[in-house]
């Protein structure tokens, strides 16, 4: 789930590091501004905070530093309150907790937790009910790397089972070490591949295949390392078109290796047969081209028996799936299983030997539909809410499917509202009859019948109507015209915002404020031409979404603009950051994690990491209609001489997405020409673009996130009377 950063943050166990802190000071630091005009269109453009770019600058980390500490002082408020935060969020977690087992080969394995430790363990047994066996401690890991930042790109065991590859980010910065393991003796072997991206799978022979980035941080090499090899490893394919991607991947069925090379408009995926059986065999041959790539034409791809499944957009805005042979999959070999439906979106295809599971969007809700092989009938999985998230069951290390086995009849999924907590459940995909395995323990009393969840919709400049989801407590009593109220949202690359559970959340609900999602264009949520409405030249309708749906919260009743607090991050800091140039009296406060904010510098500079990959999102501010429409919404380029609303600003100095400068730009012009709204710099100064590692740690930053918003929107001491 998108940006909703899933992944186990921080690593400071049992209890908050928040401190007791000083009185604020009077003064926050004020950067330097240094006199540098970029040239575009043969005309300059001011940018005096450009030298922030520079971390090898003393001045940089300095004024960074100095930001850190005016951020302690002015929070020092709220210390008491985000301890209590803290304890509340730690209160609801089943500290000593495990994943339900998932088969893979011949073993069962699941992720565990232990009360104290920050990092999953991951463990697993020859049956559902056999001995724990020990695979791979993320705890040892990081105590061995010595250092307060892990983060997991990959995990593979080999086809037999008896090793382990594993891929570990120590900085943030998304550059990985792989090491491989022998899962018999407990030792390591002594490869070490440096520098790579998150690819990595392995052949049937003893061979991993890994990829690597460009000075760009593109992935754009697929390499081959055989175990003891000392050489230079084989580089068996590089993509040369700085817009594409590529991503590593194998067919659930084992017989091959996907290269999926993707633009944001643009997709070619090459295979490389691996084998017959489940696991693969060994590799050979080259990579051959599924379907060339045609400017504008996306699709994923399946593979099952003699046939590939591509979710296709061509001549189907909303994709269409087809089949066809392996070895041939031209346009004539199509066979269209499910056509083009404007109402319904085809996201993707899972495949297994003898079915179909296909993940869809109807009236704004994920779907799973179920193919059945032998009859040629499709049937739809069905769930008991209004409005819900459902997608694979995934590991939390690294985000990747568990749904391993091939000949299988069944398939698992995690289900969520806003009010129900993640439940794994196993479906029969020939009764489909869904039987829950598990639904994550939230301690402290929780019960959702005391919450409620409903949707309204906003009406946008333009005329569009845009969903917004809302949850809050059943008892909520008005407050004097508008209760506190948090509004999120993110809008870009067709990312889906579903609803979703969040026990953190129940902090704020608890203290009467009200949780909405804000479903605006630039993702896909209504189907993918909600997505194509709010990118490239209809970028600026992302933003009139979020206002309009701030003002019909208004307009409701829901909230007030005194009461009203947005927040967003990466692409949605940049939805924030446009929203409260737009209308800062809208909002109360504002919170913008590692925000995109600097988009015309960031999309004119090709050397810097995602950029060429981008144009076809944002446009090239090379051609003078992109640039001057960039220009007009850009939030760095966009401050004014008026009051904001108070704002807490949060970067990773190693962030390789958006860089740590993008925020501290932001911050300093802030400081410089508005004329009122207090604004928080806060710089991880050991982290990257998801913020410090461990699950503690991420207590720690929720806790400052809702503890500005609950002390901002005046609701920061209503918990008592929120649960009498």
């Amino acid at each position: 789930m998108l940006f909703a950063v899933l992944s186990f943050l921080g690593c400071a166990p049992k209890t908050s590091p928040v401190s007791e802190a000083p009185a604020p000071a009077l003064e926050p630091p004020v950067a330097e501004r240094r006199p540098h005009a970029l040239e575009a269109h043969g005309e300059p453009r001011d940018d005096p905070y450009y030298w922030l770019r520079d971390r090898e600058d003393p001045a940089t980390l300095a004024y960074l530093e100095a930001e850190n500490a005016y951020a302690g002082l002015a929070m020092a408020n709220t210390a008491e309150l985000r301890e209590t935060l803290y304890a509340e969020m730690l209160g609801r977690i089943q500290e000593e907790d495990a994943h339900p087992p998932a088969a893979w080969g011949d073993w069962w394995y699941y992720e565990r937790t232990e009360a104290g430790l920050a990092y999953p363990i991951l463990c697993r047994r020859d049956s559902p009910e056999g001995d724990e066996r020990i695979v791979l401690d993320l705890n040892a890991v990081a105590a061995a790397e010595g250092g307060d930042y892990l983060a997991v790109g990959a995990i593979a065991p080999s086809p037999d089972h008896r090793l382990l590859a594993y891929a570990v980010d120590v900085s943030g910065d998304e550059q990985f070490t792989v090491r491989v393991l022998d899962l018999e003796t407990g030792e390591h072997l002594p490869d070490v591949i440096e520098g790579t991206d998150y690819g990595l799978e392995w052949d049937g022979s003893g061979a991993l295949f890994y990829t690597t980035v460009d000075e760009a941080l593109r992935p754009y090499r697929l390499h081959r390392h055989a175990l003891g090899d000392e050489g230079e490893d084989a580089i068996l394919y590089e993509e040369p078109d700085e817009a594409f991607w590529m991503n590593l991947s194998k067919t659930r069925s084992g017989r091959f290796l996907v290269v999926s090379l993707e633009s944001n408009t643009t997709t070619e995926a090459r295979v490389l047969e691996l084998g017959s059986g489940e696991e693969g065999g060994e590799s050979g041959g080259a990579l051959a081209i599924v379907l060339e790539r045609t400017p504008g034409v996306e699709y994923t791809l399946a593979h099952r028996g003699d046939t590939f499944y591509l979710a296709i957009n061509e001549d189907a805005v909303n994709f269409k799936l087809v089949a066809a042979p392996v070895g041939d999959a031209s346009r004539e070999s199509w066979t269209e299983l499910l056509p083009h439906r404007p109402e319904v979106q085809v996201v993707s295809v899972d495949a297994f030997a003898d079915h179909l599971v296909i993940y869809e969007r109807e009236g704004g809700l994920p779907q799973i539909t179920v193919w059945d092989a032998a009859s040629g009938e499709t049937r739809r999985a069905e769930f008991p809410e209004q409005a819900w998230s459902v997608y694979a069951d995934y590991s939390e290390l690294t985000d990747a499917d568990l749904n391993r086995v091939y000949e299988t009849s069944t398939y698992r999924y995690v289900y969520s509202s806003m009010t129900t907590p993640e439940s794994v459940f196993s479906l029969d995909m020939e009764t489909l009859e869904a039987a829950l395995l598990r639904e994550t323990p939230v301690l402290g009393g929780f019960d959702r019948t005391r919450y409620r969840t409903e949707r309204v919709t906003a009406t946008s400049a333009d005329g569009a109507e845009v969903p917004v989801s809302l949850v809050y407590r059943a008892d909520l009593r008005d407050e004097a015209g508008g209760n506190p109220l948090l509004m999120v949202g993110y809008g870009a690359y067709g990312s889906d915002y579903d609803v979703y559970f969040s026990a953190n959340r129940l902090s704020l609900l608890d203290r009467g404020v009200i949780y909405a999602i804000a479903h605006v264009r630039g993702g896909s949520d209504l189907g993918r031409p909600w997505y194509e409405d709010g990118k490239l030249l209809n970028k600026k309708h992302t933003f009139e979404d979020f206002v309009a749906s701030g003002e019909a919260l208004v307009e409701g009743g829901w909230t007030r603009p005194e009461a009203l607090a947005v927040s967003g991050g990466s692409a949605g800091g940049l939805l924030i950051g446009a929203s409260v140039n737009m209308r800062p009296d809208l909002f109360v406060a504002a919170v913008a994690d590692v925000p995109f904010v600097d988009v015309l510098t960031t999309m004119s500079d090709p050397t810097i990491p995602l950029t060429v990959t981008e144009w076809e999102e944002w446009g090239n501010p090379a051609e003078r209609v992109y640039y001057d429409y960039i220009k007009s919404y850009s939030p760095y380029d966009n401050v004014a001489a008026v009051d904001y609303p108070d704002m807490l600003l949060q970067a990773g100095l190693n962030d390789p997405r958006v860089g740590y400068w993008e925020p501290a730009k932001w911050a300093a012009r802030m400081r410089h020409t508005a004329t009122g709204g207090e604004l928080i710099l806060w710089t991880e100064m050991g982290a990257g673009h998801a913020g410090p590692t461990g699950r503690y740690g991420y207590l720690e930053a929720i806790a400052r996130e809702w503890a500005f918003v609950l002390d901002k929107t005046g609701a920061a001491g209503k918990r008592e009377e929120a649960v009498r």
